[in-house]
């Protein structure tokens, strides 16, 4: 029986990484999907966190990914470490079978043994509450994404510590490789 199998990123997986982006955001108008660009920006970039880049592979073949890279919250002088989520991607003939799901949950759990607290995520409100995101405006957040309204989301993590207190609230400043997304 295959199984599907959740890690964080290697080198050599980059290759394929690429090919399940660029196969599940295709877009007739681009050439090479923007979101392609973006993980490749992003692993040259201090926002890169090995850990935090999970692979799905089924079958040893890579059939979906999630990433989870460093932004900051700035509110006022305190600039706080978050996670953005994204990009999300699942092959397509490998879709609708929880793979995705699988990945995020991987990505999200490896945050929380890291410490995390915060992570944001533009996206589908209706798949992203699923693992407990909400509005982030709800949660005292903005960005240049807070127009949209229900897709911009935020989830607080799980504290690994009793001290710790609420996740940080204010504007969510992203690395330069997202302003080209």
């Amino acid at each position: 029986m295959t199984t599907l199998r959740l890690r964080p990123e290697d080198p050599a997986d980059i290759g394929p990484v690429r090919m399940v982006l660029a196969a599940a955001f295709a877009r007739p108008d681009a050439a090479v999907p923007g979101e392609v660009a973006l993980v490749d920006e992003l692993r040259d970039s201090d926002a890169w966190i090995p850990e935090l880049a999970m692979v799905a592979e089924y079958g040893g073949e890579v059939v979906g990914y999630a990433l989870l890279s460093r932004v900051f919250v700035q509110s006022d002088d305190v600039r706080a470490p978050a996670l953005a989520l994204g990009p999300v991607a699942v092959a397509p003939h490998r879709q609708r079978v929880g793979h995705g799901t699988a990945a995020v949950q991987a990505g999200l759990d490896a945050a929380t043994e890291l410490g995390e607290r915060l992570v944001v995520v533009l996206g589908d409100p209706a798949y992203y509450r699923r693992f407990g995101f909400v509005r982030a405006d709800r949660m005292g957040l903005t960005s240049p994404w807070s127009g949209l309204g229900e897709p911009w989301q935020a989830l607080a993590l799980p504290p690994t510590t009793s001290g710790e207190g609420p996740p940080p609230r204010g504007e969510v400043v992203f690395p330069a490789p997202w302003s080209r997304v």
